[in-house]
């Protein structure tokens, strides 16, 4: 099945699962996945698609947003084209480009960004903190969360998409993780404390949300 979104043909991929309730989500292909009760059939969907297609094509034009930015490298807030060159021996930015022999060299880059810069923001923020468990600090992409604090094994995982966020960004959610080492929940004391570190993390979350 194929539907017009927005002056594109869009494909339709059907996934019947024993839900009550029906799904509509797009993915990195751009595809509409469409999340049903396997005795729903193809009408069904299709009428549903009709009776929503206004929530689903705004939905589509984020993925089709989301989907463009991705196209360009993005560095602690900053968007860089991408050039690729054999001659490259060690990648490097050149006003809003950066060089790189190949995507292997450039995912190594964001790898050892990750850890060096999310590392030393860490050690800094840590120090305005009285009594912190000693803790182990991972990185790994997240669709969902942009930081965990496990209180069980005194771990934070930082999503690696961060890096991709000013750095005032990333600051605020490692602040708001080491946060939880003192208050669990998200009630007033936590974002008491959150807010004595870190003032403006109101317009941080908005941010991350945008």
């Amino acid at each position: 099945m194929t539907i017009e979104l927005n002056n594109q043909e869009v494909e339709v991929v059907i996934i019947k699962k024993n839900n009550k309730n029906i799904y509509f989500r797009f993915k990195d292909d751009l595809k509409l996945y469409v999340t049903c009760h396997h005795l729903c059939s193809s009408r069904q969907i299709k009428k549903l698609i009709d009776d929503n297609i206004e929530a689903i094509s705004k939905m589509h034009r984020k993925a089709l947003e989301k989907n463009l930015k991705e196209q360009d490298f993005w560095y602690l807030g900053n968007s860089y084209t991408v050039i690729y060159d054999n001659s490259v021996k060690e990648i490097y930015f050149d006003n809003n480009f950066i060089y790189t022999k190949d995507d292997k060299m450039l995912n190594k880059f964001y790898k050892n960004e990750v850890i060096r810069i999310f590392t030393s923001e860490v050690n800094r923020c840590v120090e305005n903190f009285l009594k912190v468990p000693k803790f182990s600090l991972k990185f790994r992409r997240m669709s969902t969360r942009w930081g965990v604090c496990n209180r069980g094994n005194n771990t934070i995982t930082l999503n690696t998409e961060l890096l991709k966020k000013k750095i005032h960004l990333l600051d605020y959610v490692i602040i708001h993780e080491l946060s939880h080492f003192y208050h669990a929940n998200h009630g007033e004391k936590f974002w008491e404390l959150v807010g004595e570190y870190y003032p403006n993390y109101k317009q941080a979350r908005k941010e991350l949300r945008d």
